[in-house]
């Protein structure tokens, strides 16, 4: 396990990025199309990244903790809590790459202190019932885009840092998601930045031991860019048009019952791939180097 009080594991926040900079790139490269959306001009989808690995279907995997609809068509989902500040872009797509519009988007994802909102009995006996913080529901715009504004999430025992996604095409097409980080940038912000770095307790998986994020595959991983004062976290979603989904639910309701304890995802992603034991925070950089 890398230690960091290493000199060389006190990376500064450029440091990280640039680290990470092919393994965010590499799981989901963003199209013409996308990045033109940044710089405020226009593409069309033909301008696709050469080896772009987006006209695929992006994995689905395990609704997770705490899922209900709060009914809140917003983009600030943070409510005022702490945190850096995150741009979260998802481009939703077929599997020609043609955007999809109108395709209802749901993110949510714990705070930086590892929190869900809406439940009780979390990690430490955390009750965060009626509260709404850290979701929302945006629509897809022409090119396909939904964005929120919230925070770099934080983490939990027996997970990596994510964010889960419902992408609704209609009643019986639903893909459910979640989008992933590169390790180093977590680790820096987890370290240095409060109120993240006011825990104590070290955290036990990241992307190399995740069991979801080993399904989710390469797909499910964000492209990540440093803003002036935010970060950009941004996704392609592959979705197929003429999909039936197996577990539909409830759309409009709850995910189900949320676990006790600690939030593990409500048991379905099993533990982690390699235990407890954590793998290397930067690709090709063996752990404890």
């Amino acid at each position: 396990m890398p230690d960091p009080d290493k000199p060389s594991f006190r990376l500064n926040r450029r440091q990280a990025l640039s680290l990470v900079a092919v393994t965010a790139a590499g799981g989901a490269l963003m199209s013409q199309r996308a990045f033109a959306q940044e710089a405020g001009a226009s593409a069309d989808t033909a301008g696709l990244l050469p080896g772009a690995d987006v006209c695929v279907i992006t994995p689905e995997v395990t609704e997770g903790p705490y899922y209900f609809d709060p009914a809140l068509d917003r983009r600030d989902i943070t409510e005022g809590r702490p945190g850096v500040k995150t741009q979260v872009r998802l481009q939703v797509v077929d599997a020609q790459c043609k955007p999809l519009s109108g395709a209802r988007v749901d993110i949510w994802h714990a705070d930086a202190t590892g929190v869900y909102s809406g439940y009780a009995n979390q990690t430490g006996g955390v009750d965060t019932t009626g509260e709404t913080f850290m979701r929302g529901t945006q629509m897809t715009d022409a090119n396909g885009v939904a964005e929120f504004t919230t925070v770099y999430p934080g983490w939990y025992r027996g997970r990596t840092t994510h964010i889960h996604f419902k992408v609704f095409l209609d009643e019986t097409n639903i893909l459910t998601g979640q989008l992933f980080f590169p390790d180093a940038l977590s680790e820096f912000i987890y370290k240095n930045v409060a109120p993240y770095s006011d825990r104590t307790e070290e955290r036990d998986t990241i992307n190399t031991n995740d069991n979801i994020a080993a399904q989710a595959t390469r797909a499910s991983f964000a492209y990540v860019k440093e803003l002036a004062d935010a970060y950009l976290v941004a996704m392609i979603i592959g979705v197929d048009p003429s999909a039936t989904s197996s577990n539909l639910g409830d759309a409009g309701g709850a995910g189900g019952p949320p676990p006790g304890g600690p939030p593990p995802d409500g048991g379905n992603g099993g533990p982690p791939a390699t235990g407890s034991s954590r793998g290397s925070l930067v690709p090709g950089v063996e752990a404890g180097n």
